[in-house]
Order: structure tokens, then sequence, then C-alpha cells
């Protein structure tokens, strides 16, 4: 029986950043990169496609870090008022 990938959905998935990171809060999945047990996502800034940065594809499942899909400011305001 063949293994179950991990992060299925992962590529070309967008993702928001609850704080700017290298300038931006929002990203895109443009590759992932499987070593070991540990799967990558590499990040493409979707305002500049120059900014770049590989990410552990766990940390995205941490909702203090990132949520899914791309937020508005004011909806990032809302959470962080929670």
């Amino acid at each position: 029986m063949a293994k179950k990938q991990k992060f299925p959905y992962l590529l070309g998935s967008k993702w928001t950043a609850n704080q700017k990171t290298w300038g931006w809060r929002h990203f895109q999945v443009a590759n992932r990169k499987n070593q070991g047990k540990w799967v990558f996502a590499e990040m493409v800034a979707s305002c500049d496609p120059k900014v770049r940065f590989w990410l552990n594809a766990q940390q995205l499942q941490d909702r203090a870090l990132w949520q899914p899909g791309w937020q508005s400011t004011q909806e990032l305001e809302d959470l962080e008022s929670l």
C-alpha cells in the first residue's frame, strides 16, 4: 500500500503571514520538497516574485504564524482583537 502524501494540497496554496515576512504578508506556495520525514514549501510573495524562501510546511499549520488564503489587513486586525 502506498504511503499517504503529507500536505497533498500544498502546491499553489495561498497564505497570509500574521507578521510581515521579508516585507510582505501574502504568499503562494510555488514548490515543495520532501527531505526525509520533512516537507518544505517554497513561499513566493504575491506582490514581488523575487522574494522567495523555503519554510517547513508544518509551520503553516500554526495559526499564530499563518492564515490560509489571502486575508485582508482588516481581517488580520479582527483576528488579533479576539
